[in-house]
């Protein structure tokens, strides 16, 4: 326009819009640089309820420690979850209970428990310290979640033992579980370590299944393919060092029950 040069709208309409592009570029690039600065990355783990509950903090607060620029999520999950998470890129690591048939995973073991009977110590067998064997498929059960891998290692143990249980009431959180039974709404079936203060305490009481015990394996997983960076590996040392005790802890000693026969 004379000797000014001026847009036209369709020049107005593409300099709104490229400035946005150019903007976005711009973020992009520093975005890129920072994730290629020492220290900073992502970290996305899969965990069952017990672990996010029992594991995960203490691992994490050293873990942060370490890698204070690193960005955590945790995705809460029974071990079928976490392994659907990993097929779709969701997650890094597991962890939780060992998967059963997965060739392409690879299971690194943290420590190993076993699950028991929790009780009030009111309830009958505490106070006789006898388990008749007839009287467990009669008991009122509060048990984990029925889509969990430990309620199908439950179902499968009595199955074997040919017993049905009686379950009255299923839950998804351990300490509205463990409230429960103290209320004598029922008994329960958890790992001791899930319970330490209140076996230690005697607010509840721990038995044994029986003679035959129930033991699970506790660890963390990933795929093969999956090569483990300094932070993951970072991670799973941490995850050895909070489970150390766990593994050392003798349940018998901790509980205030003495000698049970089944």
């Amino acid at each position: 326009m004379g000797k000014k040069v001026i847009l036209t709208q369709a020049g107005e309409q593409l300099l709104h819009h490229a400035d946005k592009i150019l903007d976005e570029m711009s973020v992009t690039r520093e975005s890129l640089r920072q994730l290629g600065q020492w220290g900073k990355g992502r970290l996305r783990i899969g965990a069952s309820a017990a672990a996010c509950q029992y594991i995960l903090p203490a691992v994490l607060r050293e873990f942060k420690e370490s890698f204070p620029q690193y960005n955590i999520s945790i995705e809460p999950g029974d071990v079928t979850e976490c392994l659907d998470a990993l097929r779709n890129n969701r997650i890094d690591l597991g962890i939780g209970l060992e998967p059963d048939n997965e060739p392409g995973l690879e299971f690194i073991p943290l420590f190993t428990d076993e699950l028991i009977f929790l009780l009030s110590p009111q309830h009958p067998w505490a106070v006789s310290g006898k388990i008749p064997r007839e009287e467990i498929p009669r008991q009122n059960y509060v048990l984990y979640n029925k889509n969990s891998y430990t309620f199908r290692m439950v179902e499968k143990y009595f199955h074997q033992e040919e017993m049905v249980l009686n379950t009255v009431i299923e839950l998804g959180n351990m300490e509205a579980i463990k409230e429960l039974v103290k209320l004598g709404l029922g008994m329960s079936i958890l790992a001791p370590w899930t319970a330490r203060k209140d076996l230690e305490t005697g607010a509840l009481i721990g038995l044994p299944l029986g003679r035959r015990k129930l033991k699970r394996n506790w660890g963390v997983f990933h795929w093969r393919s999956h090569r483990l960076g300094l932070a993951e590996e970072t991670f799973l040392g941490l995850c050895r060092s909070a489970t150390e005790e766990l593994a050392k802890w003798d349940w018998h000693a901790g509980a205030a029950a003495g000698e049970f026969k089944v």
